[in-house]
C-alpha cells in the first residue's frame, strides 16, 4: 500500500514538474524609460532700473504750464521713465528764479529771457536749454470798450485801452507774462502801475487766476495763449489782438548750479532738462492741446538757438 502511494505521488510531482516545463516563461516587465523635460536655460531676470541715488527734484515753473496742463501730462511720464518723484511748484518767472537764486529749486522752467541771462550771468544757473513757445495775446470782454478788437500790434492796443480807460487787469507779480507787459507799457511811453491809474488793476496771483478776475471784470488782460485756450470755457473774454513778434513768449529749462548750491540735485535736474528736449517729448509738446483745442498749445524747439527765435 505504501509502495503505490509513493509511486502515485511521484508520477504526480512529475506531471507538475513537465507541466511548469511547458508553461510560458512569465514576461519580464519592460520599463519604458519616462521622458525627461528639456532643461531650458534660466531666463535672466529682467534688469530692474535702478532707483536714484537722490530721487526727490523741485521744479520752480510758471503758473502758465500748470494752468495749461501741459505739466500734468510730462511730470508723470517723467517720473515713470526715470524713477525721480519731481515737487512741482507754480510761481511767476520771478519767483522761480528767486527760489533757483538761493538755492531753494533744482530745476527752472521759466519764461522771461531777459531775467534769465541775468540769472545765469550771476552764476546762478549751471545749464540753460530752449524748451518750447507759443505766444502772448490780449483778451478783454465783448464790448471791446478800447476797439482793439482784430489788431496785431501790441503797442498800438495799450496805447488805446489807456487812452479809453478801460479796465485792464496786470499779473502784478513780476512773472514772466509781468516783465512783458511792463515792457510793452514801456514801449508805448505810458505806465499805468506808476500813475496810480484806477482802471489798472494789479492781481498778484497766477494767470489762470488773473484770467477770471479780468473774466468778472470785463477788463482786457495780457495771457499766454496756452492757458487762455484751457480755460476760455469758464471765461467770458475774447481773443482780441494777436500775432505781433513782440508777443513772443519763449520757455527755457535752467539747472540751478550745484557749484554755487552744492547741496541741490543736479542729478535729478539735468536729467529733467535733458528728457525734456529729447525728440519723443519734443514730438509729445508739439501735439498737446491738439485734439481738445485744434491748434497746439506749444511750439517745441529743442536745438535752436535763441537768434532763431529772433532773441
Amino acid at each position: 500500500m505504501k509502495q503505490r502511494t509513493l509511486r502515485s505521488l511521484s508520477i504526480i510531482l512529475a506531471g507538475v514538474a513537465l507541466l511548469a516545463a511547458c508553461a510560458p516563461a512569465a514576461s519580464t516587465p519592460v520599463v519604458v524609460p519616462t521622458a525627461e523635460a528639456p532643461t531650458l536655460a534660466p531666463t535672466a531676470a529682467p534688469t530692474a532700473r535702478p532707483a536714484p541715488e537722490s530721487p526727490d527734484v523741485i521744479l520752480a515753473t510758471t503758473t502758465s504750464t500748470q494752468d495749461s496742463g501741459l505739466l500734468d501730462v510730462l511730470v508723470p511720464l517723467f517720473e515713470e521713465h526715470t524713477g525721480y518723484r519731481v515737487k512741482t511748484i507754480a510761481v511767476g518767472t520771478g519767483q522761480a528764479l528767486q527760489m533757483g537764486q538761493e538755492g531753494n529749486a533744482d530745476v527752472l522752467l521759466v519764461h522771461a529771457p531777459a531775467s534769465e541771462k541775468t540769472f545765469m550771468e550771476g552764476g546762478y544757473g549751471k545749464d540753460r536749454f530752449l524748451v518750447m513757445h507759443n505766444d502772448f495775446i490780449f483778451v478783454g470782454p465783448a464790448s471791446d470798450p478800447a476797439a482793439i478788437k482784430g489788431g496785431s500790434d501790441a503797442v498800438v492796443a495799450l496805447t488805446k485801452i489807456h487812452e479809453a480807460a478801460a479796465s485792464f487787469v496786470s499779473r502784478g507779480d513780476k512773472s514772466g507774462t509781468h516783465s512783458k507787459e511792463l515792457a510793452l507799457w514801456k514801449s508805448a511811453g505810458l505806465d499805468p502801475a506808476t500813475e496810480k491809474a484806477s482802471w489798472y488793476i494789479e492781481s498778484g496771483q497766477g494767470m489762470g487766476a488773473t484770467l477770471t478776475i479780468a473774466s468778472e471784470k470785463s477788463a482786457y488782460t495780457l495771457t499766454d495763449r496756452a492757458t487762455y485756450l484751457a480755460t476760455r470755457a469758464n471765461l467770458q473774454l475774447g481773443l482780441l489782438v494777436e500775432k505781433d513778434n513782440a508777443l513772443l513768449n519763449v520757455y527755457h529749462v535752467i539747472t540751478v548750479n550745484p557749484e554755487l548750491w552744492p547741496k541741490v540735485n543736479y542729478d535729478g535736474a539735468i536729467a529733467f532738462a535733458k528728457w525734456l528736449t529729447e525728440p519723443g517729448i519734443q514730438s509729445l509738446i508739439s501735439e498737446f492741446g491738439v485734439d481738445e483745442f485744434g491748434e497746439p498749445l506749444f511750439i517745441p524747439d529743442a536745438g535752436k538757438t535763441d537768434a532763431e527765435l529772433g532773441l
